[in-house]
């Protein structure tokens, strides 16, 4: 399992109508192969600041499948306008779990 951490810096102002269209995202990212789920952080400290969190089974799925994909592209077309600048993302394995 590759969880893909994106950090997103949205427009000022732009947050709930960023986190509603990361909403109606969800059949994109449904529709797409390897997809296992994902989660949209929002900082405290720093408000226009997101972390979405998105599992796939390969790192693969996330480089090759999604992002070659129409589904890509309507991400993009639904929240690409609310980036203040590109985000970053990276590629994380668990390696250590903890419960409570």
């Amino acid at each position: 399992m590759i969880t893909e951490i994106a950090q997103i810096d949205v427009k000022p102002g732009s947050e709930a109508e960023f986190e509603a269209a990361v909403a109606k995202a969800r059949e994109a990212f449904g529709r797409s192969k390897g997809f296992c789920g994902f989660e949209l952080h929002r900082s405290i400290e720093k408000p226009q600041r997101y972390r979405l969190m998105v599992k796939w089974q390969t790192l693969e799925n996330h480089t090759v499948d999604f992002r070659g994909s129409e589904n890509f592209t309507e991400w993009r077309g639904l929240v690409g306008g609310f980036f203040a600048a590109p985000p970053e993302v990276e590629h994380t394995e668990t390696v250590l779990t903890s419960q409570a």
